[in-house]
């Protein structure tokens, strides 16, 4: 086969699996959000410099869980999961500095805190709203007063 040929051939795979990742993404996002309560969450992973560490991804009430899914990636697991009993709501805070072009427009970041340490994610106000709602409703029979911050 002549050199040309095997070029294009290459060229054609190189097209191709950009399109089969987009493809994979749009399908897992489908099938993630296939039980409703997804909304826009980001998470910061890491806290060193402040306003960086900031991953995009996406958020999904599941029972008494909230699951947090890179958005990027292919895996159908969530890569944090943080439990309603566990999680304290501690406050809001607009975005400051470079949070600004790294986080999805009209986002608030939210402060959060479990028995392992604090977190900070960000959502926009309306998901905000719903996560309050969220945090606050729990079983017959949960202590009220538990996750008011």
């Amino acid at each position: 086969m002549p050199l040309w040929q095997w070029l294009l051939e290459f060229a054609g795979v190189l097209l191709v699996l950009p399109l089969l990742y987009g493809v994979a993404l749009i399908v897992r996002r489908r099938l993630i959000a296939r039980n409703g309560g997804t909304f826009e969450l980001s998470y910061r992973m890491r806290t060193s410099h402040p306003g960086r560490g900031w991953l995009l991804g996406l958020g999904r009430y599941s029972g008494d869980s909230l699951e947090w899914f890179r958005i990027f990636s292919l895996s159908p697991r969530p890569r944090m999961s943080w439990s309603r009993q566990s999680m304290t709501y501690s406050g809001r805070r607009d975005l400051v500095g470079a949070e600004e072009m790294s986080l999805y427009a009209g986002h608030v970041v939210v402060c959060c805190a479990t028995p392992t340490g604090p977190f900070e994610i960000a959502m926009s106000e309306a998901s905000l709203t719903g996560f309050q709602a969220w945090i606050e409703a729990g079983p017959p029979g949960a202590d009220w007063d538990r996750n008011r911050g």
